[in-house]
Parts: structure tokens; sequence; C-alpha cells
């Protein structure tokens, strides 16, 4: 007869992921360790200061987490999509769209000079901004022009040696605090035709800035910038004069994919502070959670979330092999942000009069659902963009 032992089952191996190695795991544990350490505890308090200590940007990249899919031979670690995936879902955790958007900002400011930046240019700024040593702002959107990138009316004048700024730039992410500003002016006549990108530093004369209060993302110093016949180098110039749109335009993809990671992780904070917090309160003698209408609502949330998850992962697999699904991820995003939104507010909803006080994850991300449906393209932009590219 066999022994017990024998016959004892044994437990399966978990299949391997599609999507996931265990480099991609290792680097997961090792950022949310991190988060639980240096932003977790401290998101409440920066969110009232309206800002986080400089600090946690030289932290992050003892990780490695600025770094992350720039160039080596600049400072960067090589990674594919996602490991960014990763570093969008584990920084939700802490539940601060604001600290995330400002300690993120330079991968939308950054890129443009890895892609198209003159070699002393990505020599000297690129290993300083993924050092934490240096902050980085993307500087395009206008009071006037919102998504309309084309018709921007910033304009560099060329004078000799220097091109003279003069306009202004609205709702800049890390706009008070930066040192390089990647800036989109005009260069030449209208249309997309006469876009350029010029590196601005923070100190040059004629250039300020006004800090703007928002309903959400407290803790990011989102700014206003003013050029007022600032003299910049010609040698600033990020790329080839009046070709500054195909560079805006070669980050968007990934800006949106990130995006859309962000939304998804956010989603996934306010289901699980939803379930605990229907697990710990009693009402009428018993769980909330004994509830079927809060069941439900959970399942449908869950539902919800892991959609926008496989939506995401598989794209971002396409994205990998070299595609550019455009009108795709443009849905993704939308897909997302709709997704958090209703999330957000179901979690609310379950969690009632303590969802509703200052300091609650659930409370802020609610507050920040909307700015994720705006920047990096608006539900209506994405929409019409999406609509082109499928040929409508």
């Amino acid at each position: 007869m066999p022994s017990s032992a024998a016959t004892s089952p044994v437990p399966e191996a978990r299949p391997a992921s599609p999507w996931y190695t265990e480099e991609h795991e290792a680097f997961r544990q090792q950022l949310r360790r991190f988060v639980e350490r240096e932003i977790a505890p401290y998101v409440d308090e920066w969110d009232e200061a309206g800002e986080f200590p400089r600090e946690l940007y030289r932290k992050a990249a003892q990780i490695g987490l600025l770094q992350l899919g720039f160039p080596e031979e600049y400072g960067g670690v090589p990674a594919d999509v996602f490991f960014g995936i990763i570093r969008s879902e584990e920084l939700t955790r802490a539940g601060s769209g604001g600290v995330n958007a400002s300690l993120m900002s330079h991968t939308i400011g950054a890129p443009p000079i890895a892609a198209l930046g003159p070699e002393w240019m990505k020599r000297k700024v690129l290993p300083e901004i993924l050092s934490g040593e240096k902050i980085s702002a993307l500087a395009i959107t206008e009071p006037g022009g919102g998504s309309d990138v084309a018709n921007l009316q910033t304009i560099a004048r060329r004078e000799g040696d220097h091109y003279v700024v003069k306009g202004q730039k609205m709702f800049i992410t890390s706009g008070m605090r930066a040192d390089y500003y990647t800036v989109a002016v005009r260069t030449g006549g209208p249309g997309a035709g006469g876009v350029s990108l010029l590196l601005i530093e923070r100190d040059r004369p004629g250039f300020s800035r006004v800090k703007l209060r928002k309903m959400g993302w407290w803790a990011s110093d989102t700014a206003q910038l003013f050029f007022d016949d600032v003299e910049v180098p010609v040698e600033n110039l990020i790329g080839v004069e009046n070709k500054g749109f195909n560079g805006i335009m070669l980050n968007f993809n990934q800006e949106r994919l990130g995006m859309s990671a962000g939304a998804c992780g956010f989603a996934r904070v306010c289901l699980d502070e939803a379930i605990a917090y229907a697990r710990e309160r009693h009402t009428f003698g018993r769980p909330l959670i004994a509830n079927q209408v809060i069941r439900h609502k959970i399942v449908d949330m869950a539902m919800k979330v892991n959609a926008v998850k496989a939506t995401l992962e598989l794209l971002a697999w396409r994205v990998q092999q070299g595609e550019r699904p455009v009108a795709e991820i443009c849905m993704l995003k939308n897909l997302a942000t709709t997704t958090l939104e209703w999330v957000a507010n179901e979690a609310m909803q379950i969690l009632g009069g303590a969802g509703y006080l200052r300091g609650s994850k659930v409370e802020r991300i609610y507050r920040e659902t909307k700015v994720m449906s705006i920047g990096g393209g608006s539900q209506e932009i994405m929409r019409d963009l999406a609509a082109r590219q499928m040929g409508l």
C-alpha cells in the first residue's frame, strides 16, 4: 500500500505569466518596498504642503526608478514596456497622484532629449535628470490652446546665435521646481510644420512661473509659465528646427500607456480599500460585506478593473513587438480613466462618510480622477484621434 506521503497532493506549479519574468517581479517587489517606506507614510503631509521633498528624486534614482527605459550610455537602465507598467501600478499604491505626477515628470520631459537632442545635451542633461539631481518638465499646453498642439502661440524668434522666446504655458507638471524645461515653440509658419522644441533652463532672465491651485494632485507643483523675451542659445534646439511636432508625437503612445496603467492601479487601490472597509465595517449587527448589494458592487468593480488590466497588457505586448496601435491606445486611455471614475465613485459610496474625510486614499483618488481623463489628451481628443486612425 502506498505511503500517505506518496498519496498527498502535490501543489501545482503556478503557470508562468505571458508578460512578466522573474526580473519584472523582483523589480515590482523592490519598488513596492520603496513606496511603503519612502512615500506612503508621508502622502497626507505632502498633499497638505502642496509639494514633497526634493530628496525623493535622489532616493528614487538609487533604486533605478528614474533611469528606467533611458539609454544606458547616459545613465539610464534599458527596460521593456512591462517595467513601465509595473512602475505606474506600484506607485499608485500610496494613493497620491500628485506625488507620482511630479516624481515622474521626466518621463515626458526627457524622452525628446534622449531621442532627438544634440550629443552635448544628452551627455550633460540626461545624467543629471536620471540621477535625481535635476528635475525635468514638459511645457506644451498653452492657456488658449489645450490639446491643439499644432496651433501653439509661444514664439521663438531667431536672432543670431539665440532664439528670443515670448509666450505662456499652462498646467505644467513640476512647473515650479523643474531645472530643465522641454518647451514647444513656434519657429516657423502656422500649423504643425512650424513647431520646434527648445531646452530652457529655469534661471534664464525673463522666465517666470506662478503656482496653480488645483482640485487634486495637490502634492504636484503645477504652474503657469511666462516667457518674456527669454534668450535661449540655438544649441538648445532639440532636434531639427520646425520638426518639433514629430518629437512631441514620439512619446504620446508611451505616455498614454503609462496613464492607463496608473488609472488601472488607482482603480485597484479603490477596490482594495472598499473590500477592506466592507469587511471591517458593521451595520445592523453584521459586516457591511454581508449585504448582497455591496458584494455585487465589488464584483462589478473587480470586473471592470480586470478588463482594463487585460487590455493594457495585450496592447503593451503589441507595442513591444514594434506595432503602433494608436487607435487602440486612445481607446484604452478612455476605458481606463472612465473605469477609474466609476470605481472611485463606487468605492466612495461603500465607504460613505469615512471616504469623504481627508486622509483617505479613496477621498484623494476620487478628487483626482478627472485630471486623468484630461491630461495626455482629453476623452474627446482620444475619440477623435481613434476615429481618424480607423479611417472614419
